[in-house]
């Protein structure tokens, strides 16, 4: 008989607990989708864009940008929030959005101070996080997503805004959603 190794009884509970939650906590995100669409009205135009996240919401970032290229086809970056100071910084101005991953927890300070510096260049702020209080600092669009996520839960709630955000900007610039430019619907390895 097969065991698994390493968790408690205890532990694949919460585990358990925490995946039953997520058709609740995503059903909450995509009833934002009027607000994702209006994020996506303020990047029209935009032929750059940057995002931010630090420790688990870096990868998350990347989901962010590489969803922005395929169907939207602007040319978008992700960076974690603490390389801002090594090169993407030199780039934010007015005409760079910068969309930073924020949710409540231990890395919150810090990713304050890179918005704060992207703030002091005259960047354009879109901020995803958890706490109405963190977005009342005057960004450019912000959006409150569900609190108290899990390590389990955050990935998927904070990835599903930001491809609907790139499914809203393609949709504005009159892109085939369906079928994007210069994609292959498989890969092939040799």
């Amino acid at each position: 008989m097969a065991t698994s190794v390493g968790f408690s009884k205890e532990a694949k509970q919460q585990v358990l607990s925490e995946i039953k939650q997520l058709p609740e906590l995503i059903e909450a995100v995509l009833e934002m989708s009027g607000q994702i669409e209006e994020l996506a009205w303020a990047l029209d135009g935009k032929d750059h864009i940057l995002f931010l996240g630090r420790g688990l919401h870096y990868p998350i970032a990347l989901e962010g940008a590489l969803k922005m290229k395929e169907i939207s086809y602007v040319h978008a970056e992700a960076y974690p929030a603490g390389e801002l100071k090594h090169g993407p910084l030199a780039l934010v101005d007015e005409n760079m959005p910068v969309i930073a991953i924020a949710p409540s927890g231990q890395l919150l300070q810090k990713i304050m101070s890179n918005i704060e510096e992207v703030r002091a260049r005259g960047g354009k702020l879109f901020v995803l996080a958890d706490d109405e209080s963190i977005t009342k600092n005057g960004f450019e669009k912000s959006l409150i997503l569900p609190s108290g996520l899990t390590m389990l839960q955050s990935p998927v709630v904070y990835t599903i805004p930001l491809q609907l955000l790139a499914y809203y900007v393609a949709l504005h610039k009159g892109n085939d959603i369906d079928q994007p430019r210069n994609l292959a619907k498989s890969v092939t390895v040799e």
